[in-house]
């Protein structure tokens, strides 16, 4: 399938695309990072990435399993955030949705999980990632601006952690009842362990994908407000490798 892009362009360092539906969106998102990837493993022993877990992904993961020229076995897996407080069954975990959609589809090399009921896991996590460095993000935006559960009220652009526990505020709670992932805010947990934007900010490579018209305000405060913690998001536009996809729902009619 072509995949026509409606527009493109670039904001400070960040370079956007602009796509009819959200499945191109992800189609052309993953052709681009399994592009990166052919790159990176002729001459890396090992890509160390980092992936979202949420609705607005799935396109993008879809394609991405389906890339044939992708070696997965010398990719190292990390996932970006996690509830704290559910149950280790519970779907909404992240990592039993990021387990179901690409963990178990394809022979990663190592799959590092976030375990939030651990309680020296910020510091169990952050040694994993900072044995090397991060070669790709692949992240979305939050309603309220977020990247990871980096929330305005929590976000920090200076951070000096790796992985911090953040309590959720009330947008971002919201939103995984829009998407779909809990029935009502109540049943939301209130805390989560988070990547620090520092962290994802660390990576050679980011590439971020938001469809849906519930994330207009968040693309275009990305892509027109100031670079603040505000919109979290924005600082995207400090990074010399970051993409960010998006679909006509999102980007809106400007």
């Amino acid at each position: 399938m072509k995949v026509n892009i409606k527009r493109n362009g670039k904001k400070d360092q960040l370079t956007y695309y602009v796509f009819a539906t959200r499945n191109e969106m992800g189609e052309y998102a993953a052709r681009d990072v399994g592009n990166k990837l052919v790159k990176l493993q002729q001459n890396q022993e090992e890509i160390r990435m980092v992936f979202a877990a949420a609705p607005s992904q799935n396109e993008f993961l879809q394609y991405l399993i389906g890339d044939d020229r992708i070696n997965w076995n010398q990719i190292i897996a990390f996932h970006m955030d996690e509830y704290v407080g559910l149950d280790k069954e519970a779907p909404q975990l992240f990592q039993n949705f990021l387990k179901e959609r690409l963990f178990t589809k394809v022979p990663f090399k190592e799959v590092h999980l976030l375990d939030s009921s651990n309680e020296n896991e910020v510091e169990r996590y952050s040694q994993l990632l900072q044995k090397q460095p991060i070669d790709i993000v692949c992240l979305g935006i939050g309603e309220n601006g977020h990247i990871a559960f980096n929330d305005p009220p929590v976000a920090d652009f200076e951070d000096k952690e790796v992985i911090k526990k953040v309590e959720l505020d009330d947008i971002c709670r919201q939103q995984q009842v829009n998407d779909g992932c809990f029935s009502q805010i109540g049943e939301v947990p209130l805390f989560a362990l988070t990547l620090t934007i520092p962290t994802l900010l660390s990576a050679k490579y980011m590439y971020c994908m938001v469809p849906g018209s519930t994330k207009r305000q968040a693309v275009t405060q990305t892509l027109n407000g100031p670079i603040s913690t505000e919109c979290p998001a924005s600082v995207l536009r400090t990074h010399e490798n970051a993409y960010l996809y998006v679909d006509q729902d999102s980007f809106g009619d400007e």
